[in-house]
């Protein structure tokens, strides 16, 4: 049997890489992963395996990896960013919209916006390498099943996703840990390993979504008004509020084509 599927060129069309990758699935797919190497020169490895030998000028790599009922590679670059407050312009662009879901649905708003900061970073055009769309990086499947039209239109994805958050908080019964980690990772993992998957991506994710929701938007004005501020001084000698995890996310299974689209999203 091949053991890594590999190809160098300077410029590859979207067709073409869409069908290379498309090639390389049935080997990669039981490997678990592919990696994406690139060299100064702008040239491109496709593998399976990490490369070595005449391999060894591509240092520039991104590793996709792929578990079922999940969202989620593993790549060189951080998938999200800081637990400090996000530079976007757009950071408080949605609070309406997420303030109206999170009523409707029963969730809270201040870990609907930890988590879309660290899904999108406010980015409403946001797009993983495995294909998860919008402020909330919603799968195709998972906008499906919650009726969402446009995953790109910021209240139909912010509405998809409080939904898909106040299902996850019934499934685990309102253990918001669990719910986020579902939300990243699939609830079968969930399922699986009996609470927070030991996947570093899952765990990390969970960390920055609650380290979010505590250090920023608790107590954020622009989601729950300027009453907050007389509450909080009236308990103020509470220090941290046991919040029942909420999780958004997306679960679906990688398809060949989904894997065609990483392999693309990744090179771009």
């Amino acid at each position: 049997m091949i053991n890594t599927a590999t190809l160098m060129t300077r410029c590859l069309s979207p067709l073409l890489l869409s069908a290379i990758a498309l090639s390389t699935f049935s080997v990669a797919a039981n490997a678990g992963n592919m990696y994406i190497y690139k060299d100064k020169g702008g040239q491109v490895l496709l593998t399976n395996v990490n490369p070595s030998g005449n391999f060894d000028k591509f240092t520039k790599k991104v590793k996709v990896t792929y578990y079922k009922d999940s969202k989620m590679y593993d790549g060189s670059s951080d998938s999200y960013g800081s637990s400090a407050a996000s530079n976007s312009g757009s950071r408080n662009s949605y609070d309406s919209y997420i303030r109206a879901s999170a009523e409707r649905n029963g969730v809270d708003p201040a870990l609907m916006k930890a988590m879309m900061h660290t899904e999108s970073a406010f980015n409403p055009n946001a797009r993983s390498p495995v294909g998860a769309q919008g402020l909330m990086q919603l799968m195709p499947a998972t906008a499906r099943r919650f009726n969402v039209s446009n995953p790109w239109n910021p209240a139909d994805n912010i509405e998809g996703s409080a939904k898909y958050i106040a299902w996850l908080m019934r499934r685990f019964n309102n253990n918001v840990e669990h719910a986020v980690a579902g939300y990243n990772a699939g609830e079968g993992n969930v399922d699986k390993y009996g609470g927070i998957p030991p996947f570093k991506e899952t765990r990390n994710y969970v960390q920055r979504v609650m380290s979010r929701y505590h250090s920023l938007y608790k107590n954020d004005t622009g989601l729950f008004g300027a009453s907050i501020s007389a509450n909080n001084q009236t308990s103020s000698t509470s220090t941290s509020s046991g919040l029942q995890n909420v999780s958004y996310g997306t679960s679906s299974n990688v398809n060949s084509a989904s894997y065609a689209n990483s392999a693309y999203a990744a090179l771009r």
